[in-house]
């Protein structure tokens, strides 16, 4: 698979980032942190959640150890995701590649890349995680840019329309991950399935007050082991016909 092909596969996710980071990026400058914080934080991380919890953590005043546990309960899902490409990958992954690629695994990067009928490369991983990281740097960087003419309008009294301009640009990152999920879950009957189980199994989580109070990233991280567990007993993957497309490799 080609570096090209990864590029066109991340351009949408990139647009879809965009608007989040650059609500990001001003929400971190409208809470007092300087111009040059949150386009820091996005060029060394790449995690749209776990830096909105860590600059709100930051600001509110949180110890270290705080934001540790905070960061890696929310973080560790890529651990899974992780694993799992790692059955895609071709063969011969040095330790610097291996590295890279995991900088890039993020949710909507994850379900494309996982989507593949063939062995994953390292130019096309390159390409869909590269382009996607440059749409949420570049909007990081034109919030921050921006985030002065917001102030003003809240210091015209327009708090109201600021909030429900952020509302509107952070729903962009959900509204782009049903549009990459919907296609395979209509073609795909597991994959359907492993969506309707996920939504049950996040109301239960949501409703049942036991289970709400438990951190928002222990409870993806539950929901996930246990959706796929199920998927993968009800739906066990074929060797035989993994190793049929691998001769298809574009």
């Amino acid at each position: 698979m080609k570096f090209t092909r990864g590029l066109k596969d991340g351009l949408p996710i990139a647009l879809g980032y965009v608007s989040v980071a650059f609500a990001y990026a001003v929400q971190a400058v409208n809470q007092g942190f300087p111009f040059w914080f949150p386009i820091l934080i996005s060029a060394t991380n790449f995690t749209g959640t776990g830096q909105f919890a860590g600059t709100n953590l930051i600001a509110a005043g949180a110890n270290l150890g705080i934001l540790f546990a905070t960061l890696l309960v929310i973080n560790i899902r890529y651990t899974l995701m992780s694993f799992a490409l790692a059955q895609k990958t071709e063969d011969g992954f040095p330790l610097w590649k291996r590295a890279i690629v995991a900088f890039g695994v993020t949710d909507e990067n994850f379900a494309v890349a996982v989507r593949q009928p063939h062995k994953l490369t390292f130019p096309y991983l390159l390409g869909l995680m590269g382009c996607s990281f440059c749409g949420w740097l570049g909007g990081t960087a034109l919030g921050a840019g921006v985030s002065s003419l917001l102030e003003s309008l809240l210091a015209g009294g327009a708090h109201v329309y600021y909030e429900m301009q952020m509302s509107a640009l952070s729903i962009a990152l959900y509204a782009m991950f049903v549009a990459i999920i919907l296609p395979p879950a209509r073609d795909e009957k597991p994959v359907l399935l492993l969506v309707l189980i996920s939504v049950a199994a996040s109301c239960v989580f949501y409703f049942v007050p036991a289970l709400a109070d438990l951190p928002a990233g222990l409870n993806i991280i539950l929901c996930s082991v246990a959706c796929t567990a199920v998927i993968a007993a009800v739906f066990p993957h074929k060797e035989e016909q993994e190793k049929m497309q691998d001769g298809g490799e574009e």
